[in-house]
């Protein structure tokens, strides 16, 4: 069998780990990317988020326009994704022209792997908290240990997906991503159809400052999702080095923010007319018996398809951070690891709160970093060379100043501090976030410091690293 069989067939183990994929390996078009992030962003996670803007206070409208607006970041996310055919190599490694070898490996193992991680943790113990009623719905006495049972039966459906690879991912999500798109689409219908469209809050309609702040709040909580989508390069890198960029990052923004925004509009009109605090028991009360329990397979399935796409990246990410293993190896240890988060936080402690807002607190790394990125690409006009990338050796093209990149780490670093003083999470509020009534502005703050200090130290000297030569692979 040839290598391109081996990385590029669809049920078969993927190869390849964060080297460059040559020219004979190149398959596809740019229009698989929207099934691919479709069917990840198909989640629970999103109906929770749209809930949870109602109990802040907004009004149904206010609420759905705060889930357009975090949203929007996708586009951010699409266009990242569009040096994957150029490098041929994942996002993971692209990020060495900006923070150089050992910048990189710090950064992929914090906000790479780590955060990562934590969002497996997060969906899995989702994933058993619904499958398990979903099992209860069938039987009522079902013992409560049966959850640890679904956490490891929902980590072997994943992680094997993981494990198989892109190919796999891509064939696995065109199926998928129709299914629970069609499933969402037949909620869709029960919650606009018991949703009161002029709801008003309790404690009446806020105004002002007051109804800024929690907007801007509400903002960053949407934000955090695709914010921390920063891999688009992970699943562009297989498709032909001639793709249209801008049919690349238009299939990958929309495949994220169509089912975000749809599914974030319907956790707030559902919040319209039931207690969202407790989303998967009160839906019972909006969609009929028998679609009960379809939606609460939909969920499980969608939690699935999340943690699939992460769990591939977060394996890419510890190989970037310099772990010498298999790429199949480093997903099978990120299982073990999150199956145990997950095991530990629904049966030993309830920590899951304190998980969700260390996410909301990466906005801070987040949001610089994907602007420092975005600037990268514009400067070079997306000429990467995906061999030189590969290159980690002391002295090399992505060496820079002992293995840091001066130019991306000062703005990685002086972004995200500045950017933690108008934070406003669940546990940690900033001065200036203070000063602004609680108003998060983390998101816009982080990606306008971090891009322009990018912008300002790297472009004098940016020709150095990691670049093509004049002329050669434009294609943005």
């Amino acid at each position: 069998m040839s290598d391109r069989e081996r990385n590029t067939a669809a049920g078969r183990i993927e190869q390849r780990g964060t080297d460059h994929v040559p020219v004979i390996e190149r398959h596809g078009t740019a229009r698989s990317l929207f099934t691919v992030w479709a069917a990840s962003n198909v989640t629970y996670l999103y109906f929770v988020l749209g809930g949870l803007l109602v109990l802040f206070g907004l009004d149904a409208w206010q609420a759905i326009a705060v889930v357009v607006a975090g949203n929007l970041f996708f586009a951010g996310v699409g266009f990242l994704a569009v040096s994957g055919p150029t490098a041929g190599v994942p996002s993971e490694v692209i990020t060495r022209a900006f923070y150089g070898v050992r910048g990189n490996r710090v950064l992929n193992f914090t906000a790479g792997w780590a955060i990562g991680v934590l969002y497996e943790a997060i969906n899995l113990a989702v994933g058993a908290t619904v499958g398990f009623a979903l099992l209860r719905w069938f039987a009522p006495e079902a013992p409560a240990w049966l959850q640890a049972v679904i956490v490891v039966v929902l980590a072997v459906v994943t992680f094997t997906i993981s494990v198989y690879g892109h190919a796999t991912i891509v064939r696995v999500s065109g199926w998928v991503s129709w299914v629970l798109l069609a499933g969402i689409g037949v909620l869709a219908v029960f919650v606009v159809a018991g949703a009161d469209f002029g709801y008003q809050p309790p404690a009446g309609r806020l105004e002002g400052a007051e109804l800024w702040a929690v907007a801007a709040a509400g903002f960053a909580i949407i934000a955090s999702a695709p914010l921390s989508w920063q891999v688009g390069a992970d699943y562009s890198r297989y498709l032909p080095e001639d793709t249209s960029p801008v049919q690349v990052a238009g299939w990958t923004a929309l495949g994220g923010f169509l089912p975000a925004v749809v599914i974030g509009s319907l956790g707030v009109l559902a919040g319209t007319v039931v207690d969202m605090s407790d989303p998967a028991t009160a839906m019972a009360g909006i969609v009929p018996a028998w679609y009960y329990p379809i939606f609460l397979l939909v969920v499980v399935v969608g939690s699935i398809a999340n943690n699939a796409l992460t769990a591939y990246s977060t394996g890419l990410a510890l190989l970037a951070a310099g772990v010498r293993w298999r790429r199949s190896v480093t997903v099978v240890f990120d299982a073990i690891v999150a199956v145990g988060i997950t095991l530990f936080a629904l049966f030993v402690v309830d920590f899951l709160d304190a998980l969700s807002g260390l996410l909301e607190l990466s906005i801070v790394v987040l949001a610089p970093a994907m602007a420092i990125y975005a600037v990268d690409i514009v400067l070079r006009r997306n000429r990467y060379d995906g061999a030189r990338l590969e290159d980690e050796r002391p002295g090399g093209a992505n060496w820079f100043s002992g293995g840091w990149n001066p130019a991306g780490v000062i703005a990685l670093v002086g972004g995200a501090t500045v950017t933690a003083l108008f934070a406003s999470t669940t546990f940690y509020t900033g001065p200036l976030g203070l000063a602004l009534g609680g108003a998060d502005l983390s998101p816009l703050v982080g990606m306008a410091l971090g891009g322009g200090l990018y912008a300002a130290l790297a472009a004098p000297g940016l020709r150095g690293s990691a670049i093509r030569a004049e002329g050669a692979g434009d294609a943005a």
